[in-house]
């Protein structure tokens, strides 16, 4: 893979490795600076999390729109120094005494915005920076930026956490953006794509060609469903191997970095398991091998537990890497943007639904027969993708005229 990070992509594979593992410090960092600086209430906590999210939900459509419209470098750029200024002023105000959980609030909902924004740009841009031959492994280098980031990230923010305070170990996330909008800077961003006569960036021309297609159509719907269900799955995790199977913490921690570990290497061998199956059923087998985790972690066998959180750090690197690149290729070039955007709403909805869904069936039915529902979630969600055209879908078309996606106009 690493032959792939060339060029103008070395520049913003670069940028964003260091911004996403700043993101992953403040991601524990922020919230410990709401319970421990703060004192927060657990209704406090609710919002704050609930005001990450918002974002995306509110602003997603809107985002891609807005990214189609502008020069991705640029939104690169300002987003990251908007970022920086945000973030920076949490320790600035703790040195002040002056911090509140308003400005958490405030800093929580505009990083989101302005993440939603640098997401969807980067990933508009790189189609447009590698060889098509090489989209794949290019999304597998992306993806590898997130998955070590979300794997050492945590353990970094709880390092810095103890030396620093929870406001001040912000102060790095901050200062990666500034390598970020650096990097950012040097990348020379090729001309956009011309957009056809009489098309235009509409609100809804995501959804358009999302749904108009016969296969984004139902690779969208299988990663909505299993994303849904995997969210149900997530916030149970932890609680389950605490009260229910009384494990220590530490081998809540060993469980974990089995996932991240999983992903990382996941990573690695993506865009190969693409080629040697096809690149339509090694979502299929991703989305599969995501499932087993739930119903690993309901036999309450140690060696199994284990093995389905491996299996499921795996499976998001194997469907996460086909179903990029297909977004990526089969959007109209004038739409990825918004195609991008779209698809985050999608998902992401899923998630937010997911999680709040969790408390409640596990309080009503209790928390193992919810792992067996979200199992069974994800599971439906490998079933949509095997009834559809997506199973059949090998390779990349070798002529990009050839695309299966054109916007309605």
């Amino acid at each position: 893979m690493a032959w792939v990070v060339r060029g103008e992509f070395r520049k913003l594979w670069l940028g964003q490795l260091v911004s996403a593992s700043g993101s992953a410090i403040t991601t524990v960092a922020l919230p410990l600076v709401a319970v421990v600086t703060l004192q927060a209430s657990p209704v406090q906590m609710g919002a704050l999390a609930a005001l990450t999210i918002a974002p995306h939900l509110v602003f997603g459509l809107l985002a891609g729109v807005w990214v189609d419209r502008w020069s991705l470098r640029r939104v690169l750029i300002w987003t990251d120094v908007g970022r920086l200024v945000l973030l920076g002023s949490v320790p600035v105000a703790a040195a002040l005494d002056s911090l509140r959980i308003e400005q958490l609030y405030v800093v929580a909902v505009l990083t989101g915005v302005l993440t939603l924004l640098s997401d969807t740009a980067s990933q508009t841009l790189i189609p447009s920076l590698v060889p098509r031959e090489d989209l794949m492994r290019a999304n597998s280098a992306a993806l590898l930026n997130l998955n070590l980031a979300s794997t050492v990230g945590p353990s970094m923010a709880g390092f810095l956490v103890q030396v620093l305070s929870a406001p001040f170990a912000i102060i790095v996330d901050a200062a990666s953006y500034v390598v970020s909008a650096v990097a950012s800077y040097l990348i020379r961003e090729p001309a956009r794509a011309p957009v056809p006569e009489r098309s235009e960036v509409r609100l809804s021309a995501g959804l358009r060609v999302i749904f108009g297609d016969r296969v984004l159509t139902p690779l969208a719907i299988s990663a909505a469903v299993a994303a849904t269900a995997g969210a149900m799955q997530g916030p149970l995790i932890v609680l389950y191997l605490i009260r229910g199977l009384h494990r220590s913490a530490t081998f809540v921690g060993v469980t974990l970095t089995a996932f991240g570990v999983a992903a990382v290497l996941g990573t690695f061998v993506a865009s190969a398991w693409c080629r040697r199956v096809g690149i339509g059923r090694a979502y299929v087998s991703g989305v599969f091998l995501a499932s087993l985790s739930g119903a690993a972690l309901f036999t309450g066998l140690t060696p199994l537990i284990l093995l389905g959180q491996a299996f499921a750090g795996l499976g998001m690197s194997l469907f996460g890497v086909p179903q990029r690149t297909l977004r990526q290729y089969l959007a109209p070039p004038h739409l990825i943007g918004q195609v991008t955007a779209t698809w985050r709403t999608l998902v992401i909805g899923g998630q937010a639904f997911g999680a709040a869904a969790s408390g409640l069936l596990a309080t009503a039915i209790g928390i193992r027969p919810t792992l067996l529902v979200a199992t069974a979630g994800m599971l439906l969600g490998v079933l949509i993708a095997l009834l559809s055209p997506l199973r059949s879908f090998h390779t990349l078309p070798a002529d990009p005229s050839s695309r299966r996606s054109m916007a309605r106009d």
